[in-house]
C-alpha cells in the first residue's frame, strides 16, 4: 500500500455502468470542479458490498448538496455491473443505485490506487476523497469484511470544504458548526 494523499488521482479510462447503460471511456476527469468520492469494493453479488452501494445511494442528496460525485469501482466486468444494477435489493442486487460503477476487469485501476489484494484478486474497500482540482485529500482502506461509514465520508467532505473556505483546521471528531482552530500555536491554545 502506498499513500496517495496530496497527489493527483491516477488517471484512467474504462467502461462503466450507470442505470441501464454502458459508458465507454469513463474517466474521473469529467467531474473536474466537483469533489469526487471514488470507492472500490471487492465484487458484485457478494454480501457487505450491496449494503455499502445502497448506503452511498441513500445519501445521494447529501453528496449533491456538497457538490460531490460518487463513483464506485470493482474488478467485475461492465456486464456484471449491469446485471447487478438490475437485480432487486431483496435478491442481493443494487437496483436503484444511480451513480456510475467502473469496471476494472484488468485490475489496473485498483493497482494504480494501491488497493488491489494480489492474493485475493480483488480490491480492498478503498475510499478516496478527490478535490475539485483532482488531488486526493483523504484515503481510507478497509479489509474485505469491514464495511465503511458513509457518514464519515460526508464529514470529511464537510471538513475539506470548511478548510478551503475559511483556512481553519478541523479537530478530531469535528462536525459542521463546531469549534475549529487556526493552524498555529495560538490556535491550539485557544481551542483547548
Amino acid at each position: 500500500m502506498h499513500l496517495l494523499v496530496g497527489k493527483r488521482a491516477p488517471k484512467f479510462k474504462a467502461p462503466a455502468a450507470k442505470s441501464h447503460k454502458i459508458i465507454d471511456n469513463f474517466s474521473l476527469e469529467q467531474f473536474e470542479g466537483k469533489n469526487i468520492i471514488f470507492f472500490f469494493y471487492p465484487l458484485d453479488f457478494t454480501f457487505v458490498c450491496p449494503t455499502e452501494l445502497h448506503a452511498f445511494e441513500d445519501k445521494s442528496e447529501e453528496f449533491k448538496k456538497r457538490n460531490t460525485q460518487v463513483v464506485g469501482c470493482s474488478v467485475d466486468s461492465v456486464y456484471s455491473h449491469l446485471a447487478y444494477l438490475q437485480t432487486p435489493k431483496s435478491k442481493g442486487g443494487i437496483e436503484g443505485v444511480n451513480y456510475p460503477i467502473v469496471s476494472d476487469i484488468t485490475k489496473s485501476i485498483a493497482r494504480d490506487f494501491h488497493v488491489l489484494s494480489e492474493h485475493e484478486g480483488v480490491a480492498y474497500r478503498g475510499l478516496f476523497l478527490i478535490d475539485k482540482k483532482g488531488v486526493i485529500r483523504h484515503q481510507l482502506v478497509n479489509d474485505l469484511p469491514l464495511g465503511r461509514s458513509i457518514n464519515e465520508a460526508l464529514r470529511m467532505i464537510d471538513a475539506l470544504d470548511f478548510y478551503e473556505k475559511n483556512g481553519e483546521v478541523c479537530p478530531a471528531n469535528w462536525q459542521p458548526g463546531e469549534k475549529t482552530m487556526t493552524p498555529d500555536q495560538e490556535g491550539i491554545s485557544s481551542f483547548f
